[in-house]
């Protein structure tokens, strides 16, 4: 059994990665002896009921100051953003300290740059090259702080998407393996004749995710004779509060809308069943776990054409979009001739993603290590 140490910035945005991080954790568990080590986080066993894991029962260990620098950064993240390289930059400084303790360290948020044998999870690259402007100066400042030149040699790239892969290969010029996140085909899903003409728009109520967008563009599309109520459905962190408000306006403005906040996993499934459409309004998404619950619950998915989405839709030219004018038209015309689901809804389940990284842990275990882990 080895000492594994799962790294994670912050569980408080409750989004894909944090999912990533849970079955990472989950997995893991079985076989070796894992401690979490994250800056802040809310009660594990509400991210399990969240992500469907079963992850409660690991160790975890955070900076004496974690949790109320946590709360400093959620309340300043509507002016300055969720400051995630700030984040990981300041969790470097704790695993520096406790490195001694782990045979391998297992980032689920991103790149780090630790020593020894590694396994990093990369769902976008978070640090940018001193001289690339994306992100500002405190990215690049943050940048310096925790990734100088590269990446150790002896660490273990993955990646959720092509798209993401390519964007590390251009950051660091290694090109990890793809990954894609473990997504479960979602059981009791009603008869096509029998679902609603709905629309569902799922993901945080954050301005990243476009959701004002998204109700635009089926507005647009309602204007072209597609008779379709729309279900928002999405998880309010403190960091997005203001926004999140604004949503609730915007929903509240349309009677054929309805808002669902924070909605138990329970009525996320049924209304995922009991609709046929699904909408993601981001651009660039690194991969998509929306659009990949929309296939797994056997909807007809659309998303900007860009990003990982193009990997979850195949790079279907009838779902993937250039502008919300041409998505309108996509999903009006979709309603217009009935179409119906494409995708395979079970291609992300969960147990692919286990033995995956099980399997890549195990290969990265120093040899020590991996003989506790054998006998």
């Amino acid at each position: 059994m080895a000492r594994v140490a799962v790294v994670h910035n912050t569980l408080d945005l409750r989004g894909g990665a944090d999912a990533v991080c849970l079955h990472a954790c989950e997995a893991l568990a079985r076989n070796h002896d894992v401690t979490l080590v994250t800056l802040s986080h809310p009660p594990l066993s509400e991210l399990d009921a969240l992500f469907d894991t079963d992850a409660a029962g690991v160790d975890v260990v955070t900076p004496p100051a974690g949790r109320a620098l946590g709360r400093v950064l959620a309340a300043a993240a509507p002016r300055v953003g969720p400051q995630l390289p700030a984040r990981s930059a300041l969790l470097d400084r704790l695993l520096a300290r406790r490195r001694g303790e782990f045979d391998l360290v297992v980032s689920t948020a991103n790149e780090f740059d630790v020593p020894g044998p590694s396994v990093q999870y990369v769902h976008y690259p978070q640090f940018r090259a001193a001289a690339d402007d994306e992100g500002g100066l405190g990215n690049r400042l943050w940048s310096r702080l925790a990734v100088s030149d590269g990446l150790p040699d002896d660490a273990r790239l993955l990646a959720n998407s092509s798209y993401t892969a390519a964007a590390v290969e251009r950051r660091y010029g290694r090109t990890p393996s793809v990954l894609h996140p473990p997504v479960d085909p979602i059981e009791g899903a009603a008869e096509w004749p029998d679902r609603e003409d709905g629309v569902v728009i799922l993901g945080r109520l954050a301005p990243d995710k476009r959701t004002l967008a998204a109700l635009e563009l089926v507005d647009r599309a309602r204007e072209r004779g597609a008779d379709l109520s729309v279900h928002v459905v999405g998880t309010a962190a403190p960091a997005y509060r203001e926004y999140a408000e604004r949503v609730a306006a915007a929903v509240a403005e349309r009677p054929h809308a309805r808002l669902h906040r924070d909605a138990s996993r329970a009525e996320l499934e049924r209304l995922l069943t009991s609709n046929k459409y699904g909408l993601s309004a981001k651009p660039g998404e690194h991969f998509g776990m929306a659009v990949a619950e929309y296939v797994a619950a056997g909807m007809v998915a659309f998303a900007p054409d860009s990003g990982g989405q193009r990997d979850v839709l195949d790079g279907d030219p009838d779902r993937l979009y250039g502008s919300p004018a041409e998505g309108a038209t996509l999903l009006a015309a979709a309603v217009e001739r009935g179409d119906r689901p494409r995708r395979a809804r079970d291609r992300f389940r969960h147990e692919r993603f286990h033995d995956r990284f099980r399997a890549v842990v195990r290969e990265t275990l120093p040899d020590a290590a991996r003989r506790r882990h054998t006998t």
